[in-house]
């Protein structure tokens, strides 16, 4: 329902275009974000999720309207979605007198939260085809810049490590440290400004129709407040390929 939101409203913004652009592209690709910011870091450290686990999947539209014929003017839009659940790998949880701590050692049930990211970029790029629809393969670059529509959000339970009580634990005979568990949901929903710069090659299969492949960097960064306050700017670039059909008008 969500992705079908973001479609309609994308169409939306490109239709204007439609009576003049060349060229329509539907594309799905691979993004592997950057991940470099303290939220991210955070999680990593203490959860049991890693990196790779939100390396995934992207898709977007695009048209593109030749200015003349080696260079275009390319309107797109992408969505990028990921949820993963994790558990806390350094805590575990017990209840005491009906209430939750996190404990570093023992036994105890898992403590848990969801970590999520959407990314959704509405992008305006100029892009240079040096040798026009020539040959067999059409080499391209290009670049520009972005509106990123972007969402984080932290949903399930929450070990709070500067607040604490003493427990006396009679298998160790000393007093040890109950860390407060409290339930998370956190989100943060922002747009920023963002830039990327492209690399691709484009297939003739037929007249009217080209398989593209292409290369992307994104680099963009979301302002954390509210619910996340105190945190750096969230990292939101990332390396990405695509794969796609285009059609020629």
């Amino acid at each position: 329902m969500k992705k079908c939101l973001i479609l309609s409203l994308s169409l939306i913004l490109l239709a204007p275009s439609l009576a003049f652009s060349d060229i329509f592209t539907f594309k799905g690709g691979y993004l592997q974000l950057q991940m470099k910011s303290d939220l991210w870091d955070i999680e990593f450290e203490n959860m049991d999720f890693i990196r790779k686990d939100y390396y995934d999947t992207s898709f977007g539209l695009g048209y593109e309207y030749f200015i003349n014929r080696q260079v275009s003017f390319v309107l797109s839009v992408e969505w990028y979605d990921k949820a993963k659940p994790g558990i806390y790998k350094n805590f575990v949880g017990e209840n005491i007198d009906g209430d939750d701590y996190a404990f570093d050692y023992g036994e105890g049930f898992e403590i848990e939260h969801i970590f999520s990211v959407s990314i959704v970029p509405i992008q305006a790029s100029l892009k240079l085809m040096p040798h026009r629809r020539a040959g067999t393969i059409i080499p391209y670059i290009g670049g520009g810049i972005g509106l990123y529509l972007w969402k984080v959000r932290i949903q399930g339970e929450n070990v709070n490590p500067n607040e604490w009580e003493w427990f006396y634990d009679p298998d160790l005979d000393k007093d040890v440290e109950g860390y407060t568990i409290y339930p998370a949901n956190a989100e943060e929903s922002r747009i920023s400004v963002g830039f990327h710069a492209f690399a691709g090659i484009m297939v003739p299969l037929v007249r009217q129709v080209t398989l593209d492949i292409e290369a992307k960097y994104n680099y963009a960064e979301g302002t954390l407040k509210d619910s996340f306050q105190g945190f750096e700017p969230f990292d939101l670039s990332g390396f990405q390929v695509t794969a796609g059909l285009s059609l020629w008008f």
